[in-house]
């Protein structure tokens, strides 16, 4: 059995239908039912029809990919989906054989998957991390034993974090570069997470959140480390912190989901403190019924997970503490985008 990534869309476009739907998919949507071809040569003319304006190297990475994702993947083997809402993968096992059928406007090359697991993306080992994020759409994850490392890591329970990566891992990470197209981005991102998971546990990933708050303008005050009555951070706006929005804030540092006792407990603070809205950040996730909830209460509650708080230290990074920012050095960079593995 292998272990393959599959993307849903450049930018998660595919996403919802995938994981509602039970399925994977690619976006080469103007490609007719191809399941009649049984060599990726007689499909090559085919391709090249369909996408005329593509130069030979743009027709070897896509028809190789769409190739791969209805012939080389098997049933049984285990698939990981890079979710764009969460900084975390979708786990599952490939459940059927390639079909073409329309099951949303923008969904019709399809395989079936049995999903088993969401988890976030700091669990992983670093070296494995970069083997998953190439940046071509559908790829197979082959090195280091990558797929043994990742099964054991879906059945922990509760959520561990597994081995770190070897010398010799490491030492592969350098070479991968030189084989594959790998997204810089996530990469950068997935070093940032790391980053902050090893340095800001417990209660310092509160001082973290706060420092974030603070920077986008609210004056703020943190309760000490230890029991804390549901309220880890008050924030408020104006001068003084008087004016709205007011918000109470919740941070948890553990690995799990956060369920539903977690996230009506928030709400009695809220209701508490009359502050109108509140903030749960969970580094672990939050489970699906949470985020039903919180879709609900657009309007009084945001959730934060891992990613989000990346999102915010990115998006204020510049107007953060001094005494943060030498805790957590970033430097911006600007990179050309490589379109031809898409």
């Amino acid at each position: 059995m292998s272990l393959w990534v599959v993307r849903a869309g450049r930018h998660g476009e595919q996403q919802e239908t995938a994981v509602k739907e039970c399925l994977v998919c690619h976006a080469w949507n103007e490609l007719p039912d191809y399941s009649a071809f049984r060599t990726k040569d007689e499909m090559r003319q085919l391709y090249k029809e369909t996408y005329p304006g593509e130069n030979e190297k743009q027709v070897n990475a896509g028809l190789g990919q769409v190739w791969r994702f209805a012939r080389d993947i098997q049933k049984g083997d285990l698939v990981a989906l890079p979710l764009k809402t969460e900084s975390a993968f979708a786990f599952g096992r490939v459940a059927g054989e390639y079909q073409y059928k329309k099951v949303a406007p923008n969904v019709m090359h399809i395989r079936s998957v049995e999903w088993l697991k969401t988890v976030p993306r700091s669990v992983f080992p670093k070296d494995i991390l970069f083997s998953m994020n190439s940046a071509l759409t559908v790829f197979k994850v082959y090195r280091n034993d990558a797929e043994n490392r990742v099964n054991k890591i879906l059945t922990l329970a509760p959520l561990e974090l597994p081995e770190v990566a070897t010398e010799n891992s490491e030492a592969e990470i350098e070479g991968l570069a030189v084989d594959d197209t790998v997204n810089l981005e996530e990469t950068a991102r997935d070093e940032i997470l790391k980053f902050i998971q090893a340095n800001f546990k417990g209660h310092d990933l509160a001082h973290l959140v706060d420092a974030v708050l603070r920077a986008q303008g609210y004056k703020t005050e943190v309760s000490p480390p230890g029991p804390d009555g549901g309220v880890d951070i008050l924030a408020g706006s104006g001068s003084l912190g008087f004016d709205q929005p007011r918000l109470c804030v919740q941070v948890k540092s553990g690995s799990g989901a956060e369920g539903q006792s977690t996230y009506n407990e928030l709400l009695g603070v809220v209701s508490k403190f009359a502050s109108q809205q509140g903030l749960l950040v969970s580094w672990g996730g939050f489970t699906n019924q949470v985020k039903l909830d919180a879709r609900k209460d657009f309007f009084r509650v945001r959730l934060w997970n891992q990613g989000d708080v990346v999102d915010a230290i990115l998006q204020n990074y510049e107007r953060l503490d001094d005494e943060i920012k030498a805790e957590l050095r970033l430097k911006r960079i600007w990179v050309m985008v490589n379109d031809d593995a898409e």
